[in-house]
Order: structure tokens, then C-alpha cells, then sequence
């Protein structure tokens, strides 16, 4: 903790102790030089895009199925984000369509680590064409996930984590940057800061600092991770159990070397069923059930954009039509399990159907 007193004695920084404390400590778990913590999960992508040199011209490859904050914050620093399809049973994705995207203007490849899947990483960097093409990690929903026993947030040049309220460590709102290159770190804690290099404003920065109230919040949160992480893959394991003989249903995948967190428990219907009927049909039993999450270029703000998409979306389209999340949160009980579990059940036996 010496290095946190330094810091806070130097003046440089406008943070907290709490929020020190917190990039120290996950900093120390995923074996990397700098954390730095941020307002929000689109933030540290905006600010790690930026730190990166990433500017307009340039190209960042991102999964079509993902969050908006995904393409957002490319286009935030300026540049294009290139859509790219997905592996349809991870959802994650996929290196062979990456490849084939990848031109002169591609500076960045943006995975997302799906639902708290890791992306297929070893393959992603050796597309990075030995750090010619940056990696960023869109670690969201993956704080403690793995890929060859390797932590999410520790493959690229730099990864962002979120710490919003739907995460598995929450600071109420709230980011993360990581990173083990020097120059990258101090971008980035400058550019949070107003463009703030010791006294003087060195850049054009931003307010994107966290605060120690919400920092707190995450210490308390952090040291329950391990716990958060076994009791979410048990609540899995039972959806998985009672679910496994459902016809018109298809499970979520773990691959061999992959560890999976789930921050979400994601299903796919076949096409016969209507899933936003799905939906409101659990919600009339008090189950609160979601999509999976979006096709960027179907969005209002990205359709009909054919500079962003360059290659069939087609696995992209049809998860986003066709996923549902099921509740999903470390306290969950069984019962509550196959509460939710007999409630799907009957009502695609019915047939909510399209």
C-alpha cells in the first residue's frame, strides 16, 4: 500500500484512497501492471481507444452481437467500427471472419467476452499480426472468467471491465482500464482527469473519474468475487439440469478451456417461437426475463450504415431475434430455478409461437 500513499502525497492524482485501493487490489489479481478505474465500462473503452492513438480513418473490428457501447465508443474516438459475426453457440466473435476483415485501415480488434464467456483469444492475437493491430478486450460482463486458464483482461495490449449494477461486482456505475504498458496507463489516468499531467492540462480530457463512495462499494463487492463466481456457475448448472431435455431450446456453451462466469444465462429458441411473446408471458408469472443483448447494425443508429457492415451478420441477426436471458444472480435459489424453469417450459409447450 506504500505505492497508494505515494501517489495520493504526490497531488498528481484527484482520486481516493477507496479508489486506489481498488485498482490495486484488481490490478494484484489479474497479474497486471495498472488498473485504472473509471465512471463507466463505455468510458474505459472511449478512454482506452483513445490512449491507443485510435483516431478517424481508422478501423476497429468489433462482434456485431453486443451492447451499443461496443460500436459507441469507437465511433466516440472518431473512427468506424468494421461488425463482424459471431460463433452462434458462443456468441462470441469469430477469428475466421475477423481475418477476413481485416485491411489497411484496421488499427484495433475489439472481442467482447460474451455473457462472460471468453472470446477465443488465442486466435485473436495471432490476427494482431505480432501487435501491429492492437487488442482491446471488452472484458464487460468477464471479471474472473478464463481461457486456457488465462484471465480475461489479461491477452490484448489493453482491456476494459464494467462495474455497472448488472455486473458481477458492482460499484453501483462504474469502469476499469488494464494494462501493462506504461504509456498506455498514464493516457488514460490524464485523460479521465481533464487532460491533467502533474500541474498542467496536457490534453483535451474528460471527467470520467470514479468516485470513492463508489469505489468502497466495489472493495466490499470484490472481496465476495470468488463466492459471486461459484454460486453463479451452480445456478447455471441447475438451469442446465432441468433445462437439458426442453425441446425448441438451446443451452449455453462452455468449451473446453474456457471458464465461464455468467454474468448473464443466456438460451436460444428455435425459430417456431416468438421470443418478445416469451417474454411478456413470463412476466405475467413475476419472472423478469431479458433478450440476450443486440445486432449493432439492426440499431436505429447504426442501420443501413454499409461502412460498418462489410460481411454477412447472419448468426448476429438471428441471436438477436432469438436469444432470451433468464434471471440470473448468485442468491438464486433451486426452487427458484425451477420456478422459472416450469414456467418456460409450459409456455413453450403452448406455443408462444410465431
Amino acid at each position: 500500500m506504500a505505492e497508494i500513499a505515494s501517489v495520493l502525497a504526490s497531488g498528481i492524482l484527484t482520486t481516493g484512497p477507496k479508489v486506489l485501493q481498488l485498482e490495486h487490489a484488481i490490478a494484484g489479481y489479474l497479474g497486471v501492471k495498472h488498473a485504472i478505474a473509471v465512471s463507466s465500462g463505455t468510458a474505459a473503452l472511449h478512454l482506452a481507444l483513445l490512449a491507443l492513438g485510435i483516431q478517424p480513418g481508422d478501423e476497429v473490428i468489433i462482434p456485431d452481437f453486443s451492447f451499443p457501447a461496443t460500436a459507441n465508443s469507437v465511433r466516440l474516438a472518431g473512427a468506424t467500427p468494421i461488425c463482424c459475426d459471431i460463433d452462434p453457440t458462443t456468441f462470441n466473435i469469430d477469428p475466421i471472419r475477423i481475418k477476413r476483415l481485416i485491411g489497411r485501415n484496421t488499427k484495433a480488434l475489439m472481442p467482447v467476452h460474451q455473457f462472460g464467456l471468453a472470446a477465443e483469444m488465442a486466435s485473436i492475437m495471432e490476427l494482431s499480426l505480432g501487435e501491429e493491430i492492437a487488442v482491446v478486450e471488452d472484458a464487460a460482463c468477464a471479471l474472473g472468467a478464463e481461457f486456457r486458464t488465462q484471465k480475461c483482461g489479461t491477452w490484448g495490449k489493453v482491456a476494459c471491465f464494467s462495474f455497472h449494477p448488472r455486473k458481477i461486482v458492482t460499484t453501483g456505475e462504474g469502469g476499469l482500464v488494464v494494462t501493462s504498458d506504461d504509456a498506455i496507463a498514464d493516457k488514460v489516468r490524464s485523460l479521465r482527469n481533464h487532460g491533467r499531467v502533474g500541474k498542467a492540462y496536457a490534453y483535451v480530457g474528460f471527467n470520467y473519474r470514479l468516485s470513492d463512495v463508489l469505489a468502497a462499494i466495489g472493495l466490499a463487492q470484490f472481496a465476495k468475487l470468488p463466492r459471486f463466481i461459484t454460486q453463479r456457475r451452480e445456478v447455471a448448472g441447475r438451469y442446465n439440469q432441468y433445462l437439458k431435455d426442453t425441446p425448441g431450446l438451446t443451452l449455453p456453451s462452455e468449451p473446453e478451456a474456457h471458464k465461464h462466469t455468467y454474468q448473464s444465462y443466456v438460451v436460444i429458441l428455435d425459430r417456431r417461437f416468438d421470443r418478445d411473446r416469451i417474454i411478456e408471458a413470463l412476466k405475467l408469472d413475476g419472472i423478469e426475463a431479458g433478450i440476450g443483448t443486440y445486432a449493432i447494425h439492426l440499431l436505429n443508429a447504426y442501420k443501413g450504415n454499409r461502412e460498418i457492415q462489410k460481411a454477412d451478420l447472419s448468426a448476429s441477426e438471428y441471436a438477436h431475434c432469438h436469444t432470451l436471458s433468464l434471471p440470473m444472480y448468485p442468491a438464486m435459489t433451486a426452487e427458484e430455478v425451477v420456478f422459472v424453469c416450469d414456467s418456460l417450459g409450459r409456455h413453450l409447450t403452448r406455443g408462444s409461437e410465431t
